[in-house]
Parts: structure tokens; C-alpha cells; sequence
């Protein structure tokens, strides 16, 4: 088997050049399926595999189109009818979103999923459908022919939606709104994936989010399951201007993280002043262990990090985009 795996490979590198990082993923994958046909998996268990997969790859390949266009992930009620101020909350920040060279990724579907791709236009939406029996045709205002995929699984679904991200916006919502809300937040805490603001939005009026953070304060924080400083990942705005202001904020300084050899390495837009360096010392002192802070470049920032606490590299991130 092992010879044949190692014959295929040769001739994919034959018939296109294929760099050595894709020929070893896909030779971990021609393993694996070996594996799966030499092991007594149950049949059912091995369609799931396939179609997950299927699935996976399917939304990559649409997504791939857009590789270097910032994503918003706007998540909220299928039950949102258009005469809700919050339907028309949702189309605003489609709208706004998609006048900054931002793409919308969403359910697909109606409520709060067809306010926003309404608002952003088919051009700028990107559908990622539920195949469920009352709730699977894709609204009107995303162009399913090219800009949609459909998945039969709610977990490859979230990961469709979630990995291509660079922000999340989340409106009131039932329990797939839940879902998806712990989800992102779940991510971000354990860095599973990379650092992205997100934000809750209700109208003025509104007491969604407050409710829903009262019972993250007095029971979840409270009986010690996260820690208070825990909840600097999300913030609840009341206006769409508030919300893509949150999001720019972001982005205004901070530009991206990745972590090589216990060091991390954040770029930023403008290169700091050793005033700013000693700064983050302060903010996150364990990040400071070792080298400490230093200046790899003019733009990328390297500290101490293994790994965790990437809740701090939020705080970290935070102080970055307040300098001027």
C-alpha cells in the first residue's frame, strides 16, 4: 500500500506542480482512507466521514474564490420577519460591510440570514445552507447557482462558516443562534481559530444580549466556569455604526498572528515606538518571559507564547490598536 500511495503521489507531481506541504496532506489522507478499508467501521460511520468531507472540501473551493476579501459571519433568527427592526438592523450591516470591500457569509436562509445578504447583494454574499426539512431553500438575494453551498451537518457547517471569517456579527436568535454564538466564542478562547472581533447586536431597546450576558456574569462567571476578563472576545452594540466601528477598530492596527516556535508573532500596520514595546510588558507580563518583547521587523512584533492564553493575546491585541 505504502508503494502505491507513493506511485500516485509521484504522478500528481507529475501531471502539476504541487509543493511538498500539499503532497504530504494528501498523502495523510490517501493513509487514512487505506486505513478506513483495512478496520470493520460501521457503514453509517464511514458515509458520515465521506460526506463531511465532501462538504468540507465543497465550501473550500467556493471560498477560495475570495481568499484575500475580508469575511463578516452574521449570524441570527430565521424567524426575524422583514418588519422587525432588527431585519432591517441586519440589511444595514450587509450594506455597510459590503461598501468596505467586506464579503457576508450566511445561513442562506430567511430572518436574519436574508436581511443581510439583502443588504450586502448577491455580489457580496456568500450562502452556506442547512439541507433540513422545513427550513432548506436558500433566499432570493444570494446567487445560489455560484455563491452557495448546501450541508446536510450542522458541525461542517460552523466550520465552513467560521475558518474563512475575519469577524462575526450575531443577532438575537434561538437555539442555533446559541450554538453558534458559543461556538465562536469557544474557538477564539482556545485558538482554534485566529484572532477576530466579534460583536452582539440589538436595538437601543433591546434586552437580548444584556439578559444573555447577566447569565454569563451571575452564573458563569460567578460560580468561576471563565473568568471575568474572559468576555473582553465579544462586545454588544446597539447600532450598526457602533458595530462596524468595533470591527474596524480591529483591524486598525492589528493585522494578523500566527505562532512559530513558542514565539508569536503579531504584524501590525505602523511599527512601534520601544515606549509602545515596554507597554505590552505590562498589559501581559508571561509574555514577556525569555526574549521578551521585540521587533522582528518593522511591522511584526515577536513574545512568549505557548500555545494558551490567548484570551491575553485579545488584551494584547486591544493595546496595539489603542496607540497613536
Amino acid at each position: 500500500m505504502d508503494a502505491l500511495i507513493e506511485g500516485f503521489l509521484e504522478a500528481l507531481r507529475r501531471d502539476s506542480p504541487l509543493s511538498d506541504e500539499r503532497i504530504d496532506v494528501l498523502r495523510a489522507l490517501l493513509i487514512q482512507f487505506v486505513n478506513l478499508a483495512m478496520v470493520d467501521h460501521d457503514l453509517g460511520d464511514l458515509r458520515v466521514a465521506v460526506q463531511a468531507l465532501n462538504e468540507l472540501t465543497e465550501a473550500s473551493t467556493l471560498f477560495s474564490q475570495w481568499r484575500d476579501v475580508p469575511k463578516l459571519a452574521i449570524f441570527g433568527s430565521a424567524r426575524t420577519d422583514e418588519h422587525d427592526p432588527l431585519y432591517e438592523m441586519a440589511q444595514q450591516l450587509g450594506t455597510a460591510m459590503a461598501n468596505r470591500g467586506w464579503m457576508i457569509i450566511s445561513g442562506a436562509g430567511p430572518g436574519i440570514m436574508e436581511a443581510s445578504a439583502r443588504g450586502a447583494g448577491r455580489d457580496h454574499t456568500l450562502g452556506v445552507n442547512i439541507e433540513l426539512p422545513f427550513e432548506q431553500f436558500s433566499n432570493p438575494y444570494i446567487d445560489a447557482e455560484t455563491m452557495l453551498v448546501a450541508m446536510q451537518y450542522f458541525f461542517t457547517r460552523k466550520v465552513a462558516m467560521t475558518r474563512p471569517s475575519n469577524a462575526f456579527a450575531i443577532f438575537p436568535g434561538g437555539l442555533g443562534t446559541m450554538d453558534e454564538t458559543f461556538e465562536v466564542l469557544t474557538l477564539l478562547h482556545t485558538g482554534k481559530t485566529s484572532p477576530a472581533p466579534v460583536v452582539l447586536l440589538d436595538t437601543a431597546h433591546g434586552n437580548f444580549w444584556r439578559q444573555w450576558m447577566n447569565f454569563v456574569d451571575n452564573a458563569v462567571i460567578a460560580d468561576h466556569y471563565i473568568d471575568e476578563h474572559d468576555m473582553c472576545l465579544v462586545r454588544i452594540c446597539t447600532s450598526i455604526d457602533e458595530a462596524v466601528a468595533e470591527i474596524d477598530h480591529f483591524f486598525s492596527n492589528y493585522v494578523s498572528f500566527v505562532v512559530r516556535a513558542e514565539r508569536g508573532l503579531i504584524t501590525v500596520r505602523r511599527r512601534p515606538s520601544d515606549d509602545q514595546l515596554a507597554e505590552l510588558a505590562s498589559v501581559v507580563p508571561r509574555f514577556a518571559l525569555g526574549a521578551g518583547f521585540r521587533i522582528e521587523d518593522d511591522t511584526t512584533i515577536s513574545f512568549a507564547f505557548d500555545g494558551r492564553n490567548y484570551v491575553n493575546l485579545r488584551l494584547l491585541i486591544n493595546q496595539i490598536n489603542g496607540w497613536r
